[in-house]
């Protein structure tokens, strides 16, 4: 199953020194951690979204570090299609949302590249179980928001699991 991160952040508090740490608020409106996965073995492809996060981005892009911290709601998956996004949160060997209702990413931003992180070195953690997964970041900017008149950064960023290795094995041989 390939997991991308799609990441906007709002900053927090106005009036951060400019070489200090910034730290971001993630924006729920613009933020959807979303899925790619096939069906039946390569017979088609399964994309879909979580319509509900939370999390923050701390940057300190003159020391060249910065951490990310993402908490999903299991219970928001959307694939489009009513009756597959019930069976994935309801089944036992899926998501079980009523029992595992959130996934987090915990990670630290890494490689950075003139100011921009290009990778993160994390932790998802996916009904109840923590595995190390890497992040590469295709895209990555902040600029001034027009109306808000504070600082807004956006990112997208992409890496792959197993979903058997977190216990989601639904259909495996």
């Amino acid at each position: 199953m390939k997991i991308t991160f799609a990441i906007a952040a709002a900053i927090v508090a106005a009036g951060s020194a400019a070489a200090a740490p910034v730290k971001y608020t993630i924006d729920s409106n613009h933020t959807y951690p979303s899925i790619e996965t096939d069906h039946f073995g390569g017979l088609s492809t399964f994309r879909g979204k979580f319509n509900s996060t939370s999390g923050t981005v701390v940057l300190d892009r003159e020391a060249g570090s910065g951490t990310l911290e993402v908490t999903i709601d299991a219970a928001s998956i959307d694939l489009g299609h009513d009756k597959l996004n019930e069976h994935i949160k309801a089944d036992a060997a899926m998501l079980d949302t009523k029992k595992f209702p959130t996934a987090t990413y915990s990670g630290k931003l890494t490689k950075f590249v003139n100011g921009t992180p290009t990778e993160v070195d994390g932790t998802l953690t996916l009904r109840g179980v923590s595995k190390p997964v890497a992040l590469k970041i295709e895209q990555f900017s902040c600029r001034p928001h027009p109306m808000r008149k504070k600082e807004v950064c956006g990112a997208h960023a992409t890496g792959t699991i197993n979903r058997a290795d977190f216990g989601a094995d639904y259909g495996e041989a």
